[in-house]
């Protein structure tokens, strides 16, 4: 279960927290919220006292079966562009290399005592485990951690009735606009952005991966909304369309480069003008289909976060045991490198490997074939794709490969 408990981690309780014994300095720990725009850590914490953003490289998380150089490729630009954006407003982001509670270890004894501010994540089991780490570590030490509610999945939510209208609710909230400056810390080193191989990550060929970065994530929001989306409803199903109608915005959602919250409001605007136009070209529908598509996107990342064992475990047992654990290594691979002999099968898969990105249709055809043709139980073609999707989003992976 991924009930904690502690008020710090409770989220939307800032209004209660009295802050008159807390240490001066600000840590805000950036995972996969990699922004200052629409960012309630980095804001509140600018409110209390100078700021430390922080990035931490994990070598444990990047050497994850579901980890991959392209991943951290996409990361890494994003990476480089807040630490630009941040530099802007006085103080540019720190990285460092290392275990979670070593680097804070490091930053403790340089600086003393300070208070950590981060976003929830509901990622996989190992970046809950971690969490758990960081918890038992700020509590020993007295360090109060804020983590805050980032999109509209829902920590410790007892049952789902009115969800859908909590996530409207969330959704609607006025965007928090970035601190307009940051005072910088002195003596503080922000450290180099390590490359894949530091990682130990091994090479990945992709070819033509999106880049990462906020501005492109920017691009790729107005670019849909005003231009490539008109045919989202019919385009989207389709592979070669899909690339080009489709958002494309799954990796900037994955990575936090834009939040929900903004996406959905730009995209309510947007549709808000269409309907004064009066104009039937398409783009009601379009925008309709993709509302409902945020909506899906936050209602299966809750799945993950209420049932986090989904990520290793069979909905239902009866499905145990049905497939051999340990997978025929030749049909995985073949499977995984587009030769199996099914055209289609092997495009997808091609054009996956080639770009990080596949449509969900598609990805859903993969994933069947994977199970039913090849009798391969889902784990492990399940890592195989979450290593070559750039947009890997354990909530919306795990869940769907299991229903496929």
């Amino acid at each position: 279960s991924r009930q904690i408990t502690g008020s710090e981690w409770a989220p939307g309780r800032l209004g209660s927290i009295t802050m008159k014994s807390s240490p001066s300095l600000q840590i805000v720990w950036f995972k996969r919220d990699l922004r200052s725009q629409d960012h309630q850590p980095l804001a509140r914490a600018a409110e209390r006292g100078p700021v430390l953003p922080l990035y931490i490289a994990e070598p444990g998380w990047w050497a994850q079966p579901d980890a991959s150089a392209r991943q951290w490729r996409f990361v890494a630009e994003s990476l480089s562009a807040l630490r630009e954006d941040l530099g802007q407003r006085g103080q540019p982001l720190a990285v460092r290399v290392g275990d979670a509670t070593d680097v804070l270890s490091a930053l403790h004894q340089k600086h003393g005592a300070f208070t950590l501010w981060s976003h929830e994540e509901t990622g996989n089991a190992w970046s809950f485990a971690r969490d758990q780490r960081v918890q038992a570590w700020t509590r020993a030490r007295g360090i109060r951690w804020h983590e805050l509610q980032p999109s509209g999945v829902i920590r410790r939510l007892k049952q789902r009735n009115g969800w859908a209208r909590r996530w409207d609710q969330t959704m609607a909230q006025a965007l928090t606009p970035p601190p307009s400056h940051l005072p910088a810390i002195e003596n503080l080193e922000i450290g180099a952005l390590p490359s894949a191989s530091d990682l130990g990550l091994t090479e990945d060929p992709c070819s033509a991966p999106q880049p990462g970065g906020r501005n492109q994530g920017l691009e790729r929001l107005d670019s849909f909304l005003n231009q490539r989306g008109q045919p989202y409803r019919r385009a989207m199903s389709s592979p070669a369309l899909g690339a080009i109608h489709c958002s494309r915005l799954s990796p900037h959602l994955a990575w936090g480069t834009v939040s929900m919250r903004e996406v959905a409001q730009t995209s309510w605007t947007r549709r808000i003008e269409i309907k004064q136009a009066a104009a039937r070209d398409g783009w009601s529908g379009a925008l309709s289909s993709f509302q409902a598509r945020l909506h899906w996107r936050d209602h299966f990342t809750q799945k993950l976060e209420d049932q986090p064992a989904v990520e290793f475990r069979n909905f239902h047992t009866a499905y145990d045991n049905v497939r051999p654990t340990m997978p025929d290594a030749e049909k995985l691979h073949a499977w995984s490198n587009g030769e199996t002999g099914l055209p289609f099968v092997d495009a997808c898969m091609r054009s996956l490997r080639a770009t990080g990105w596949l449509n969900f249709r598609m990805r859903a055809m993969v994933m069947a074939v994977a199970s039913y043709h090849l009798w391969l139980d889902w784990r492990a073609p399940g890592e195989q794709l979450a290593r070559l999707f750039v947009d890997y989003e354990p909530g919306i992976h795990w869940p769907q490969v299991q229903m496929q």
